[in-house]
Formats: C-alpha cells, sequence, structure tokens
C-alpha cells in the first residue's frame, strides 16, 4: 500500500474508493500527506520485497550490470564496498546465495533517487555483521533528507534502525491492525509487553521477560555431559580450528559469528555427520537430535505423522502440547504435508521434531530464520524451557543477538574470514562471550530499564564511548 502497488479499498469490496476519496479519508491524520505526496504530487517511492530469492525470477544479468543501471544517486562504489558486494558484479543473479541477494537487492533500492524508500525484512540470510552494517547504511540515508519505512523481525537492528514505530498485531491469514506511532523505545517495549496503554489493547496475554542480569552459572559448573579436544577440519582452501571445551547438563550455549566460518560444521561433527581431521567429540553414548539449517526435502510426510514418528507416546500427553505443539503454533498444520509448507511454517515444523526426540543434546542450526518476532521468541522460550526441564543440553546457531541473549546461559565465538579460515573459542560465561563478540563488531549494547532487553547504542553516543572505554561492550 505504501509503495502504491496496492490501492486500500476501506472496507468496500464492490464499490472501491478513489484515490482521492483515499486522500480525503485520512485527513488530519499522519497518512494524509503521505497518500497525497504518493498519488497527486508524484512523489517517488521505491521498494525492496520480502522475498529476495524470487529476484532472479524476474531479473536477469550480471550483478554489475543491474546495479549500474539502477544507480541513479551516483552512490554504487560506496554502497559496493559498504556493503561488501564488489566481488559479486561479474556474477549472474541466479547464481547468488540468499544472503548476497539480499545485500544486492538494498543496493539497488539505495541507489535509486527517491523520496521514500521501504525495506521488507532487510536482514534476512544475513549475519549479524552484515545486519549490523546494512542498519548503518540505511540510516544513512537519513543524513539526505529521505524517508525510510522498514519492516524488520530483528528487535536489536529494528531498534538500532529506528527513530518511531508502528506495531502491527492481530492474527495470521485473519486480521492486522497498526497501532498508532510511537517512538522508538517505546514502541518495541510495548511489543515486548504486549499492551498498547494508549489504545488501552492487549494483544498478547503474557510479556516477554528477558534476564535481569547475566547468568551467574557457567560452562563447568554442572556435570560434564559432552567435552572435546582441540578439532581441526579443512576443506580444500577453508580450515577451522576449535578451541577445547566442555559444556554441562541443562546449559544453552549459544554460537555466534559470521557466515562462512565454520559455525555449521561444528553443529554437524557434534552431530556426528561429519568427523574432525584432528581432534576428538567425547561424549560416551549420548543421544543427539539435530535440526540443519537448510530444510528443504529433510522432513516428509504430514505434520502430525512426522511428529508422531519423532515424539512417540509423548505425542499424546499434556506435556508436550503445552510444551512443544501450542509454543510453536503447529497443530493447525497437523493435518498438513510438509512439502506444501511454507518457509515459516516448515522452520517450526523443523524445530518441534527435533525437540520431540528423546536425546540429550539438541543441535538447532539458525532456528530463527524465517520467523517472525513473535515466534523467535516462543521457539527460544520452548527451547530453553525443555532444555531445563529435561536436564538435557543444547546448542543454537543463531544471529538475531536479542534471541541469543534470550535463550543462552553462555556462548562460543566464532571468527574468521568468510571461506577461508574459522575460529571456534571456548564456550564463555554469557556475559564475557557476549563481550568478547561485540568487542569483534565495534558496537555497545545496554540493557533497557522497564523490559531488560538488549538495546544496541547509537555509534558515537555518550553510552557508546563511554562503554568503549571501560570495555563494557555487552550491557551494564
Amino acid at each position: 500500500i505504501l509503495a502504491g502497488n496496492l490501492i486500500p479499498n476501506l472496507g468496500n469490496h464492490r464499490d472501491p474508493p478513489t484515490k482521492e476519496e483515499i486522500v480525503e479519508r485520512f485527513s488530519g491524520l499522519l497518512l494524509h500527506d503521505y497518500f497525497e505526496n504518493l498519488y497527486e504530487n508524484g512523489s517517488r517511492v521505491v521498494y525492496k520485497p520480502q522475498y529476495v530469492d524470487q529476484i532472479p525470477q524476474v531479473v536477469e544479468g550480471r550483478v554489475g550490470d543491474v546495479l549500474e543501471a539502477r544507480d541513479e544517486r551516483g552512490v554504487l562504489d560506496v554502497l559496493s564496498e559498504a556493503l561488501e558486494i564488489g566481488h559479486l558484479f561479474d556474477r549472474e543473479l541466479d547464481v547468488l546465495s540468499g544472503g548476497e541477494l539480499q545485500r544486492v537487492a538494498i543496493a539497488a533500492t539505495l541507489s535509486r533517487d527517491a523520496e521514500t524508500y521501504l525495506l521488507d525484512e532487510p536482514s534476512s540470510h544475513l549475519d549479524i555483521y552484515q545486519r549490523i552494517r546494512v542498519a548503518q547504511v540505511i540510516r544513512g540515508l537519513l543524513t539526505h533528507g529521505k524517508n525510510v519505512v522498514v519492516a524488520e523481525h530483528d528487535l536489536a537492528v529494528l531498534d538500532y534502525l529506528s527513530d518511531d514505530v508502528f506495531v502491527l498485531y492481530g492474527e495470521p491469514n485473519v486480521y492486522g491492525i497498526v497501532s498508532n506511532v510511537h517512538g522508538v523505545r517505546e514502541g518495541i517495549n510495548i511489543y515486548i509487553n504486549g499492551y498498547i496503554p494508549d489504545e488501552n489493547v492487549r494483544f498478547r496475554e503474557q510479556p516477554i521477560i528477558f534476564h535481569v542480569k547475566p547468568p551467574t552459572s557457567g560452562p563447568g559448573r554442572a556435570r560434564p555431559l559432552i567435552e572435546w579436544t582441540e578439532l581441526r577440519k579443512s576443506y580444500g582452501e577453508f580450515s577451522l580450528s576449535i578451541d577445547a571445551g566442555h559444556i554441562g547438563v541443562g546449559e544453552v550455549v549459544g554460537i555466534l559469528g559470521k557466515n562462512g566460518i565454520g559455525k555449521t560444521t561444528f553443529v554437524r561433527m557434534l552431530a556426528g555427520v561429519e568427523s574432525a581431521d584432528e581432534g576428538a567429540i567425547l561424549a560416551g553414548e549420548v543421544k543427539v537430535s539435530y535440526k540443519p539449517q537448510y530444510l528443504t526435502g529433510t522432513i516428509e510426510g504430514n505434520v502430525e505423522e512426522v511428529l508422531r514418528r519423532a515424539a512417540g507416546e509423548k505425542f499424546l500427553e499434556s506435556w508436550f502440547s503445552a510444551e512443544v505443539i501450542e509454543p510453536l503454533h503447529v497443530r493447525h498444520m497437523l493435518e498438513k504435508e510438509v512439502d506444501v509448507l511454507s518457509g515459516g511454517e516448515l522452520q517450526r515444523v523443523a524445530i518441534a521434531e527435533c525437540l520431540s526426540r528423546d536425546a540429550d543434546i539438541y543441535l538447532l542450526d539458525e532456528p530463527s530464520a524465517y520467523l517472525d518476532v513473535e515466534e523467535r521468541l516462543a521457539v527460544a522460550r520452548a527451547i530453553r524451557r525443555i532444555t531445563k526441564m529435561n536436564g538435557v543440553t543444547a546448542f543454537v546457531v543463531e544471529h538475531d543477538i536479542v534471541a541469543q541473549d534470550f535463550i543462552a546461559d553462555s556462548l562460543m565465538v566464532f571468527q574468521g574470514e568468510a571461506g577461508r579460515t574459522g575460529h571456534g573459542g571456548t564456550p564463555m560465561k554469557l556475559e564475557r562471550g557476549m563481550n568478547t563478540f561485540l568487542r569483534d563488531m565495534n558496537i555497545t549494547f545496554r540493557r533497557d530499564g522497564d523490559t531488560k532487553r538488549p538495546r544496541v547504542n547509537k555509534e558515537g553516543s555518550r553510552l557508546d564511548k563511554e562503554q568503549k572505554r571501560t570495555g563494557r561492550y555487552y550491557y551494564v
């Protein structure tokens, strides 16, 4: 609607209003001037769609040619360096990965000359380094007097990007309601609390509760369940090394780092799918349940059959419904065939299948992919509750820092150069791990005073400078 691709009918399906009537309908409201500029004054809007993987179906050619044809602002060189896409210029669009397509699509959008830029889920497919870089590039548009509207599920990125927030709530596939505008802190806190004070609307029964402080427990406090020596693994020109470590029962280990530096390889070694070239994983007779990063073709049957096979007799127990079926919102999908599910539905079913199995160690690779913010935090809560309730261990690869803060007891930080070298550190307490990771990114986080959620400090702000000076990159 904001892009002008869809005209609102204002509830009148048979005799939809004219553009002039739409402008009049919003007289005195924020949208009046927007629609007037869009419909009557020729205000130009450019739009980056949500599903970037569909772009090669409608646009063909070399990346460089495609971007140069759209560089109306003469900023392609700057964007290419900031988004690290220069090495892609000679490639065809249809051979790019999801993350590469996302950055190319953002560059193509921001190269256009317009008054308003609309970006739908710009952090999808990106690692946390790329997400922050994209956020910085998008905010750079504001120095040129541009309007920017972003739909985003990563709360840390949304917080960093935004000045104002509209909260959307409702019932998926049934209805949606847009709240009044709020400042970024108030708007995100409204979402966390599930209540809009100025409209007296409660859209969630329970608030989302974050850790008040980093857990005092860390790796090594509980009885060790799995340990490993120093590990090494090589593929062609890529080499990975992992420091020795161990994890105890009842712990959730977050794994953070760039794309392409070995996080998935380490998880696959834990799962027994791959073996190390050097070193060993010492786990004894433990059972492992693994949800891989890429899900296409990994699950067959309808959803109920998949979960019954994984859960066995537990499927009929009330706790299974309360801890897996309901939190992950899969009940309405039970009769659906897996091969017709959307990306988000398939992700939730794969997580449910993983958590349904009897296991000592749960391995989940990017469980937030394709999920909205509500689903991400529901998944994080389910993983954490099952881990603590059953006295088992979980390793979670995740780029969403808010989700990692919500779920993890300790962190493994991976560093390196994508496609060439990777190094995984030993598990560290959450605070130390976050400090290590954020120092490498050169960004700082603080803790919101009301909701306790982590917030990214604006670069160069008083808190940012003070926390960097004292070495407290994680919240204070």
